[in-house]
Formats: C-alpha cells, sequence, structure tokens
C-alpha cells in the first residue's frame, strides 16, 4: 500500500507530456476570452446613459472594495462559533449592522438583514398583523405603495383581515385627517411609503408617526428610495418598523434590512423558519459579503448624504427647466416641494410614453416602477393622483442620481426636447390643440 501509495505520488510531481499543451490550450483560452472582453468593452462604450436611478443604482467602486475580501479570503460562515473563519465573518457582520443602524439612529440589534425591500415589507406586514391576529384584524395602507405591500395586504385579505387601501390627494400626499379618522381600535399597523418610487413624493412620516404612536398603532414604512437619500431619524418619526434596500443607495443586489423596534418592542411573526439566526425572526445563513457591501453603502451615504442631495437638485433642477421651457404642456406628476429631487416624473400630453421611450434608446428611462413596467396599463400610481389616463400613458420617470453628469443631464434634456417636437408633429390630436380645437368637446365614435 505505501509502495503503490509512493508511485501515485511521484506520478503526480513528475513533469508530464501534456503539461506544454495544456498550458498552451489555457493560453488560448485566455487570449479567447481577452478578444471577448475587448469586443465587449467596444460595444459598452455604445451603451445608453443611465437614468433610471430608481429601479436600481450602479454599485459605488468603494463598496465593491469592502465587499471583495469577504467573497475569496474571509469566508467562513458568520454563525460558526467554534472557529476563526466563523469569527473574522461575525465581526464583519456586525460591523455592516452597525453602519445601517447608524444611518438611521438605530441601534444595532434592532436591525435584521434580509434579503431586500420586498422580503422586509413581507416580513413586516404579515409579520406583524399575523402575531396580533387574536385581537386586531384590521392593516391601513394606501394606494401608491410598491406592488409589494399591496400584495401582502392582499394576502391578508384572504386570511380574514380587513385592508383599508387610503387615496391620495392629487399631489400625492395623503390627508392626515383622513388616516387618523380611519384607525380602529382593532388596527395593527399602518404602512405608508416614505418617497413615492414612481412619482418621487415625499410622505410627512413624522406626522403619521405621531398619529399612529398616539393611537396604539404600529408605524411601518417602505424606505427604499428614501434612506441615504434623506436624513431619517427613527425616533423622532416614531417608526416601529422599515424598510431597506441595498441596491437603491449604490450597494449589492440581494441585500436589504428590515429595521425591526426595540422599545416599546415590536413582536412578529417570522414568514421563514429554520436556524433561528437574526434573532428568530430571519432565519438562514446572512451573506456575509452582501451584509458588509450593505454596510459600506449606507456608511458612505451618512457621509456624503448632504454633498449627494445638494448635487442631485442641482441637475434635477437642470433637466426640470431645460424641458419645461422648450416643451409646452408637460406636467409634473406629484407635489412640487414635497419629493425627493432625484425622481423626476413627467407627462408629455399627445405623446405616448413608449413612443418616446423607444425614440429615447440612447438614455435608459423608464415609464414607472421596474416591477410594473412590463404592463402596458398606465401606473397604479398616476391613476392614484387622478391624471387622465392620457397623460397618464404619456409620463416618463428619470432617475438621478450620485454618478450622473451634467453632460448626460444635458444631452437627455436635448434629446427629450427634439423627439417629444418629433412626435407631436405626427400627432393629429397636437394639430387639432394648435388649432385650437378643445378635444373635450369632442364626441368620439367607434365602428
Amino acid at each position: 500500500m505505501l509502495a503503490s501509495g509512493r508511485t501515485v505520488s511521484s506520478r503526480l510531481l513528475r513533469p508530464t507530456a501534456w503539461l506544454p499543451l495544456r498550458l498552451s490550450s489555457e493560453r488560448t483560452a485566455a487570449s479567447s476570452l481577452q478578444k471577448e472582453l475587448i469586443k465587449k468593452h467596444e460595444q459598452d462604450e455604445l451603451r445608453p446613459l443611465y437614468m433610471d436611478f430608481q429601479a436600481t443604482t450602479p454599485m459605488d467602486p468603494r463598496v465593491l472594495d469592502a465587499m471583495l475580501p469577504y467573497q475569496v479570503n474571509y469566508y467562513g460562515n458568520p454563525h460558526s462559533r467554534t472557529h476563526a473563519y466563523g469569527w473574522e465573518s461575525e465581526s464583519a457582520m456586525e460591523t455592516a449592522r452597525k453602519q445601517v443602524a447608524d444611518l438611521i439612529g438605530a441601534v444595532p440589534r434592532e436591525i435584521v438583514f434580509t434579503s431586500g425591500a420586498t422580503e422586509s415589507n413581507n416580513m413586516a406586514i404579515k409579520g406583524v398583523a399575523r402575531f396580533y391576529k387574536a385581537k386586531k384584524r384590521h392593516v391601513i395602507t394606501t394606494q401608491t405603495e410598491h406592488k409589494c405591500v399591496l400584495d401582502s395586504c392582499r394576502i391578508l385579505e384572504s386570511e380574514g383581515f380587513d385592508v383599508t387601501y387610503l387615496p391620495v390627494q392629487k399631489n400625492g400626499l395623503l390627508d392626515l385627517e383622513l388616516l387618523e379618522a380611519s384607525i380602529r381600535t382593532d388596527t395593527s399597523l399602518v404602512s405608508v411609503m416614505t418617497v413615492n418610487n414612481e412619482i418621487g413624493v415625499k410622505q410627512p412620516i413624522k406626522e403619521i408617526g405621531q398619529i399612529c404612536r398616539s393611537k396604539g398603532v404600529f408605524f411601518h414604512t417602505d424606505a427604499a428610495q428614501a434612506v441615504g437619500k434623506i436624513p431619517i431619524s427613527i425616533s423622532d418619526w416614531k417608526i416601529d418598523l422599515m424598510s431597506i434596500s441595498g441596491h437603491k443607495i449604490y450597494g449589492p443586489k440581494g441585500v436589504g434590512a428590515l429595521y425591526v423596534r426595540r422599545r416599546p418592542r415590536v413582536r412578529l411573526e417570522p414568514i421563514q423558519n429554520g436556524g433561528g439566526q437574526e434573532r428568530g425572526l430571519r432565519s438562514g445563513t446572512v451573506p456575509t459579503p452582501l451584509a458588509v457591501g450593505l454596510g459600506a453603502a449606507c456608511s458612505i451615504a451618512q457621509k456624503e448624504m448632504e454633498y449627494d442631495h445638494q448635487r442631485v437638485s442641482m441637475l434635477a433642477n437642470r433637466l426640470v427647466q431645460k424641458i419645461m421651457s422648450e416643451i409646452p404642456d408637460v406636467i409634473m406628476n406629484g407635489d412640487p416641494e414635497q419629493r425627493y429631487s432625484g425622481c423626476i416624473n413627467l407627462s408629455f400630453a399627445y405623446v405616448e410614453g413608449e413612443s418616446l421611450l423607444m425614440a429615447l434608446k440612447d438614455v435608459a428611462l423608464s415609464s414607472g416602477s421596474a416591477c410594473t413596467s412590463a404592463s402596458l396599463e398606465p401606473s397604479y400610481v398616476l391613476r392614484a393622483i387622478g391624471a387622465d389616463e392620457d397623460l397618464a400613458h404619456s409620463s416618463i420617470r428619470f432617475g438621478i442620481g450620485r454618478f450622473t453628469t451634467e453632460e448626460e443631464v444635458d444631452y437627455t434634456a436635448e434629446k427629450c426636447i427634439e423627439q417629444v417636437h418629433r412626435l407631436r408633429e405626427m400627432s393629429p390630436l397636437w394639430e387639432m390643440i394648435q388649432e385650437g380645437i378643445d378635444l373635450k368637446s369632442i364626441k368620439w365614435t367607434q365602428h
């Protein structure tokens, strides 16, 4: 046996005749890969400008730098307590947890890592409702929430819960008196988005939090579009649960967090069971590299938030002024003051939104939420604020972020002005408007 083992070892160590051949084939493969990369790079140079920062954000290179060691060298399971590999990963995970907590003014133990804001919203809404269902079976939300919030509420309705979907005003803001009047003795939760992902409207979260606290009702907010972009204080705003997304703040995709208040304590029934990680609220191994990336993104956002906000506001104003000074009959959807400036939703009357998107193929834009943009139906958010169906169909969302340049804004505005003029010249409706005909006075007939 030993002799045989030595023979095998000597065979393994001896240079083989096929080694140069293998190296040659590897070099050929590397060369072809290099050619493919060069070709791809040339194609990348022709990619459209990115103006869709509400759908997702590019990862900040500093975030990637923080993540890489945990992808390659420090790969231990953060829940392994018996060796250094686990301790290293656990330490990195807890550092990231503190970075997330610091950004919103929370305590690290109140942060639960998730796969993203969709999971966080599901956990918060279903978890609180189900935990308190013995005494409270009523939930309140708004008609302009993200689809994952609305769908979670519909699941609760199928389980026998009563859900109130509050309308919003024409400016997209919630009527606080209506909210207060809608709260009942059996209301367990109110869920209102901080910044709307389609029209950028910023809800009066502090006032909503005060109403909910005074009524003894838990308050959840989907802050995926707000965290890292506007200052947030969960204590001052009296928030009980808050959803956070990594890829909306220049972090990695596939990671997010849920803030769950400890004092006064919020209880929720977990929707994922297993090893009891994350205080038993979200079982499963926490992906250390992704958690580190989220923590790094939050840390960067905390340091650069004021600068980013000023710069994004300047670029947004530049875009809107250029477009509106050159194109008549353009409507900005949502409140002009209470909004996050980096999300601009404009309706171009007498222009089909999908046609304009196709005409602006060298700029990456959207006609609504990335989660529902495959549908040709007009945005339910725009319909909720009372936009006419034709204006809802003519809306485009412009997203501006940390890496947007003045040149990109100017190019987008110029192309938009050019293409809107071109499409309107082709529109018989625009021609009728120019002739002074009131379209609402026409009785259209179907054949």
